[in-house]
C-alpha cells in the first residue's frame, strides 16, 4: 500500500469536501450527478463496483481501514487526506468512520432493471423512510431478488440514510426508481410477472401459498403510514395477508416485505433445486 500524506490534509473548508457535504440533499446530487457513502461497508461496496469516483479518508480511517485503502488505490480512486473537522462536516451521523467516497449515480432505468427473466421482485410503493427503502434493498439482496424498483412518488435511494441502511446493497444488485406506478405494473405484466400485493385482509393466507410463490413474481410493498391504495390492491393478481398468531396488531414495512420476500426466495430455490 502506498503512504497517503495526511501533513496537510483537507480541512471543512477546503472546497472539494465543502462539496462533498452538500451532496447530502437531493437538489445537490441531482445538479452534480454524484452522490455520498460513508462506512466501511458501502465504500467497499461503492469502490469493488467501480461506482466510486473519489475517497475522502482520515488517519485514523487509513489505519483502520488499510484493506479499503489499498482498494481504493487499485482501482485508480482519488484519494483525499482529511481532517476530522472535515469528517465531522461531511458526515450526517454523530459519530463519524472518517471514511467516504463519491460516487456515479447507480440507479437503473426500469427497463434494465427488469432485463432478461425475473423470477422475484420488490417493489415498494410510495416509500417515504430512507431508513426503511434501505433496509428494503439490504432484504431483497439478501433473499436473491433480482431488482428492487421504488414506485411512486419515493425517497432517493441514493441518499446517505439510505444507503447507509442498504449496508452496501444498493451497489449489489438493479435499483430502480420510478414515479410512474402505472408504468412500473406495465413493465411487470410485460416480463411475465405475476403481481402479489400485501394486505392485512388478503383474500390468500401465506401459510397456503406455496404454488404461487413458485412463479414469477412481483411484490408491491406499501408506504409505511398507509398502505397500497384500494386502487392499486385492485390491480393486484392476488392479495396476500401475513399471519398473525401473536397479539401484535401488524407488523412493520420491512419486518412484512422480509417475511414475504424469505418465503418467495425458499419456494424458487425449493424449485431450483429439484429441477437440476
Amino acid at each position: 500500500m502506498a503512504s497517503i500524506d495526511f501533513s496537510d490534509p483537507f480541512t471543512e473548508r477546503t472546497p472539494r469536501v465543502v462539496q462533498a457535504a452538500k451532496l447530502h440533499r437531493s437538489a445537490a446530487r441531482k445538479k452534480a450527478q454524484k452522490f455520498i457513502v460513508e462506512g466501511e461497508n458501502s465504500v467497499e461496496a461503492a469502490l469493488a463496483t467501480g461506482s466510486a469516483t473519489d475517497l475522502f479518508i482520515t488517519e485514523q480511517a487509513a489505519t483502520r481501514f488499510g484493506h479499503i485503502l489499498t482498494l481504493a488505490q487499485n482501482m485508480g480512486v482519488y484519494i483525499h487526506p482529511i481532517n476530522n473537522r472535515a469528517a465531522a462536516h461531511m458526515s450526517d451521523t454523530k459519530t463519524t468512520t472518517g471514511l467516504f467516497a463519491i460516487c456515479n449515480p447507480v440507479l437503473w432505468p426500469v427497463k434494465q432493471a427488469l432485463r432478461g427473466t425475473p423470477q422475484l421482485l420488490s417493489i415498494p410503493v410510495e416509500t417515504n423512510e430512507p431508513g426503511n427503502a434501505g433496509t428494503l434493498i439490504r432484504v431483497a439482496d439478501a433473499m436473491g431478488a433480482d431488482a428492487v424498483v421504488f414506485a411512486g412518488e419515493t425517497v432517493d435511494p441514493q441518499s446517505s440514510k439510505c444507503v447507509r441502511a442498504s449496508a452496501g446493497s444498493l451497489f449489489h444488485l438493479p435499483v430502480a426508481r420510478e414515479n410512474n406506478i402505472e408504468a412500473v405494473l406495465q413493465s411487470l405484466r410485460a416480463r411475465g410477472m405475476q403481481v402479489l400485493a400485501t394486505s392485512a385482509d388478503g383474500e390468500v393466507d401465506l401459510d397456503d401459498a406455496e404454488e404461487l410463490l413458485a412463479k414469477p413474481t412481483a411484490w408491491l410493498f406499501g408506504n409505511e403510514a398507509h398502505g397500497l391504495s384500494p386502487a392499486l390492491l385492485e390491480q393486484a393478481d392476488h392479495r396476500v395477508r401475513i399471519p398473525i398468531r401473536g397479539r401484535a396488531e401488524s407488523l412493520n414495512l420491512a419486518t412484512a416485505a422480509s417475511i414475504c420476500l424469505y418465503e418467495s426466495s425458499k419456494v424458487l430455490h425449493a424449485g431450483s433445486s429439484k429441477s437440476e
